[in-house]
């Protein structure tokens, strides 16, 4: 096994400094020397033979279960030399058979009917509140924040990306806007109580139904924001705006056309949608076989080749795409550093193999938006030309009148009950 191991991580970790130990007591140094170096210890033979034949899922298991211990450096430290070594994202040559198979049964691992979807988002949404509470901001974004400035705060930066939304959104007092996977309501709250809109937002999580609405209640927003479970398959209305953030990766692949005709068909002639959600850029592929399992099942990142034939076969004309890069590896380091500098109170909640399933889970994620072609996108759609202007400026001075509107208001984001 120790010489296996040796041979196919040789051939694998070109660069780095990894030092790796197995079970048998033996040592082995990977990469050019180059970088922070970091090492691994196995502690069962069974975690060697998994990662040896299915990396993809078995090394967050060993780590999970601590059948891999995380000697110098952390486990972010190991993960970023890990996917530094393909920034394609294609798997170790050795593992290329699981690759093909998993891509062949994408399909039906993103099979998203009603009441599969209500089940896939219970089992990472409906989460004890306590956990998010210790690592997202006080808005309890769960997306992509907007950096304006390398020094921004994680509040700063969720702020500037509420604003940049709702200046793509040309809100209005007068707007009726939708959101789809509205979350714990914050940014239905944002454009109802500073752009004035009137909202719908809906989710599949109990969870965080109850908390939005207990927010609404609190500010004096009900009238104005009106939070459903409900699944976007059964809206009938039609709405002036639709914006949909962080809630497209767990569509589906097999369920993009019924999407974007959905929202064709609820968009008013003059309205404007706006689609965030996270991206790949080497095309299409499958979930991570660990992210499946145990953190988004059903879930998946859609490649921009898959998406955007379903927009054009429903009809809806792009007007904007803005590609934001490293954004979400700078909010997922916030999020795993607040986590993490939280440990303990994670633990009570949960207990040792949940926090390490976390951890990894966030660092993963973020190393591989750092090193793999990982990004978010924003799409904003229309049914017709002449919705929106014809440059981009009016972004910029939206988000000026949207400042002076907040800090008029100055809105406290706060948890209802906090």
């Amino acid at each position: 096994m120790d010489w296996l191991l040796q041979k196919a991580l040789d051939r694998f970790i070109r660069k780095g400094n990894l030092r790796l130990t197995t079970v048998g007591g033996r040592s082995f140094t990977f990469g050019d020397g180059t970088g922070t170096p970091v090492a691994l210890r196995f502690t069962s033979k069974a975690a060697e033979a998994g990662i040896l034949f299915d990396p993809e899922l078995k090394f967050g298991e060993a780590y999970m279960e601590g059948h891999v211990v995380v000697d110098r450096g952390s486990i972010a430290d190991v993960l970023a030399v890990l996917l530094d070594q393909t920034p394609d994202g294609k798997p170790a040559p050795w593992a290329k058979p699981q690759f093909v198979l998993r891509y062949l049964k994408r399909r039906w691992a993103q099979f998203n009917p009603p009441t599969r979807a209500i089940k896939n988002v219970s089992h990472h949404y409906d989460l004890d509140g306590g956990l998010y509470a210790l690592f997202l901001d006080s808005d309890r974004q769960y997306s992509c924040a907007y950096f304006e400035s390398p020094d921004a705060s994680l509040e700063d930066a969720q702020l500037a990306k509420k604003r940049h939304l709702a200046a793509k959104l040309l809100l209005n007092p007068h707007t009726r806007a939708l959101d789809i996977g509205c979350g714990w309501g914050g940014l239905g709250l944002y454009m109802a109580e500073i752009a004035g809109a009137e909202v719908v937002g809906v989710t599949l999580s109990q969870e965080q139904l109850a908390l939005a609405r207990g927010r609404a209640d609190e500010k004096g927003l009900s009238g104005r924001v009106d939070f459903r479970m409900q699944d976007y398959r059964h809206i009938d209305e039609t709405f002036d705006r639709i914006v949909s953030v962080g809630m497209f990766e767990h569509v589906g692949v097999g369920y993009y056309d019924a999407f974007f005709r959905k929202c064709a068909d609820i968009l008013s002639d003059d309205g404007v949608m706006l689609l965030h959600s996270i991206g790949r850029s080497e095309g299409p592929s499958y979930t991570n076989p660990w992210i499946a399992k145990y953190i988004f099942p059903g879930g998946y990142i859609p490649a921009l080749s898959e998406v955007m034939p379903a927009i054009e076969r429903a009809g809806l004309l792009v007007t904007d795409v803005e590609i934001l890069r490293l954004h979400y590896a700078e909010t997922l380091k916030a999020w795993r550093e607040r986590f993490l500098s939280r440990r303990e109170e994670a633990e009570r909640i949960y207990d040792g193999r949940f926090v390490r399933m976390w951890e990894f889970y966030l660092a993963a994620s973020e190393m591989a938006f750092r090193h793999q072609r990982m990004m978010n996108f924003q799409i904003q759609l229309t049914k017709r030309q002449g919705i929106v202007p014809m440059t981009r400026d009016y972004i910029g001075i939206d988000e000026q009148r949207l400042r002076g509107l907040e800090a008029a208001g100055r809105p406290q984001f706060r948890l209802a009950g906090e």
